[in-house]
């Protein structure tokens, strides 16, 4: 039987393949008025210190999947998204979702998606 791939994340073991597929279904399940951050979807994911990963995973993600409402955990768009800041605002704009001129969501904590947290 082969073994899943595992790396080591501050001496948790995540199997890859599980976080993904759970990034997947989170991202899924995202509000269209909402945005979240790759550190909360880590958490939402049961791997809070796995933000970084979280991000490697949102680049080679399923297209149908709201990558563009994933955001730093300052609100601020994403340096490395296909076509760039302006594309990934113009993607939020779409969606009712404004952008300051600093390429940062302008209401990020009222839009800020944590259903596991009680506000």
């Amino acid at each position: 039987m082969a073994k899943k791939l595992r790396i080591t994340i501050d001496d948790a073991r995540v199997p890859i393949a599980s976080l993904r597929d759970r990034v997947y279904e989170l991202m899924a399940q995202l509000p269209d008025n909402a945005v979240t951050t790759y550190g909360d979807l880590a958490a939402m994911a049961g791997h809070p210190y796995a933000a970084r990963i979280v991000g490697g995973i949102a680049h080679g993600g399923p297209e149908e999947l709201p990558w563009h409402r994933l955001v730093n955990v300052r609100g601020g768009l994403a340096v490395g998204f296909p076509g760039g800041q302006e594309v990934q605002r113009q993607l939020l704009e779409q969606d009712g979702i404004n952008c300051g001129d600093d390429y940062r969501v302008i209401d990020f904590e009222e839009r800020r998606w944590r259903p596991y947290q009680n506000k």
